[in-house]
């Protein structure tokens, strides 16, 4: 491999998280000298403070309510007690070999991976701890970090970053913010045994979800002992000789002893150079770029949580394997972002994909849906009364499938299964003539027959 005479790289990538590092990888595959910069960890946001630390966690804060169940089936369980400690100590391990993976997947592929904080200063030029590159393309995939708002005292409490560090857990969390990180991190506390108060701005967390998803999320919440406090927000933070006293927009004051800010994540754009290099951003300070993740610099691109496109994991690596073949294999292909599954490691968890009711609507002039709600036979035998919820949406003159939502155990993993349907276009008809895998949950996807009445015949009744 070897650069053109006049670079040091032919790909330079600012950023090893999840795009970045298979932009990396699959460019040097296909025979690209490549560099690769990081100041922090290898694997980025998801792997380090993100979507794998935040899996374990949810696993260790299900184990309580999995003795409880026990009993019915027979099992007793003794004493128990948890130690924050012994998570902390035990996730940090588990991501450092992750972290061990990555370097050995970008070494082996003939990366040279640089460690420092990676400055533009050219359109094929970049400074890192003191070291001048340059580079025939540089591709940026700094990712996003967490937003903070301004109310007095928001400097007293933490993002989800700093979530994985804690030295202690917290007796008393209070979660500000409506998305999917502030409804998982409210239900991982809530399953350790802290007691949870979560604030929205809104009158409904998870806003672009599917309406019945929403509502009947939040439900499953309360009846766990999630406090869920909508259409309010925190006003000022105050430190007491006992923890953090929140005053709220309604006049309420609350003691805890943190408060998590999970309110949003904007581009990861600070102190790159963009200015110098001559790279524009959108309204929102995303990098603005085009189909093929060029920005308006030739020699420079940008993919991932860093461009505020969709911010998954997943489809920042679907993008970089996109570029790589475009840069690198002589390809020309774009990435299809439809119908992208999506999971919740809320309590109960969510699974999606395709579009809501609310999005079917305004698109389609008629819909069928069909709903199913019932108690998993997991709980039949035991005391607990969380229920699941399924839904299809159906184009009423094609009969296609459009969407699918379920809140339920294992959504995650059967949504994967719906999403490959859904992309190759399955109509109702091919569901009902799947056999259903008997006795499970996801078998009710194959076997809901009626749809349900349509508003106005609701309204009219």
């Amino acid at each position: 491999m070897s650069a053109s005479d006049s670079y040091d790289f032919d790909l330079f990538v600012i950023g090893a998280g999840s795009g970045g590092v298979r932009a990396a990888r699959m460019s040097a595959t296909y025979g690209a000298k490549v560099g690769i910069a990081e100041e922090r960890h290898l694997g980025g946001t998801c792997v380090n403070i993100g979507c794998v630390p935040k899996k374990l966690m949810v696993y260790a804060s299900h184990f309580d309510e999995d003795f409880e169940d026990a009993a019915g089936y027979g099992w007793t369980v003794g004493p128990r007690s948890f130690d924050w400690q012994t998570l902390i100590a035990n996730k940090n391990q588990e991501i450092g070999r992750l972290n061990g993976i990555y370097e050995s997947l970008l070494t082996k592929a003939g990366v040279e991976i640089v460690e420092g904080r990676a400055v533009l200063t050219g359109p094929n030029s970049l400074e890192v701890a003191g070291r001048k590159i340059t580079a025939k393309t540089i591709l940026v995939a700094t990712g996003a970090r967490p937003s903070r708002s301004s109310e007095p005292g928001q400097e007293l409490g933490i993002v989800s970053d700093d979530i994985f560090f804690l030295e202690q857990q917290p007796e008393r969390m209070m979660v500000l913010g409506g998305g999917y990180i502030a409804v998982e991190f409210a239900g991982i506390f809530n399953g350790l045994g802290s007691e949870v108060t979560q604030l929205y701005r809104r009158d409904l967390f998870l806003r672009g979800f599917d309406g019945d998803v929403r509502r009947f999320l939040a439900e499953e919440m309360r009846k766990k002992g999630v406090d869920l406090i909508f259409n309010t927000i925190a006003s000022q933070i105050e430190k007491t000789s006992s923890g953090l006293l929140v005053t709220l927009s309604d006049g309420q004051k609350r003691e805890v002893d943190q408060v998590l800010y999970a309110i949003g994540r904007r581009p990861n754009i600070e102190g790159l150079g963009l200015e110098a290099a001559g790279v524009a951003l959108d309204e929102r300070g995303a990098i603005k770029v085009d189909d093929h993740y060029r920005t308006n610099v030739p020699s420079i691109y940008a993919l991932g949580d860093v461009t505020d496109r969709v911010q998954l994991t997943p489809v920042a690596i679907a993008e970089a394997m996109v570029l790589a073949g475009n840069l690198y294999r002589g390809e020309d292909r774009t990435l299809d972002y439809a119908d992208i599954p999506t999971a919740v490691f809320s309590q109960p968890p969510i699974g999606t994909v395709g579009l809501t009711e609310e999005q079917a609507r305004a698109r389609y002039e008629a819909l069928d849906i069909y709903r199913s709600e019932f108690r998993p036979m997991k709980h039949t035998m035991t005391h607990n009364t969380e229920r699941t919820l399924m839904k299809l949406i159906v184009d009423r003159p094609s009969q296609k499938v459009v969407g699918a939502h379920m809140v339920g155990a294992d959504a995650g993993e059967i949504a994967q299964g719906l999403g490959i349907a859904i992309k190759a276009g399955a109509t109702k008809a091919d569901f009902d003539a799947t056999i259903g895998i008997h006795p499970t949950a996801a078998e009710e996807f194959v076997t809901m027959r009626e749809p349900v009445p349509e508003p106005e015949q609701l309204a009219a009744e």
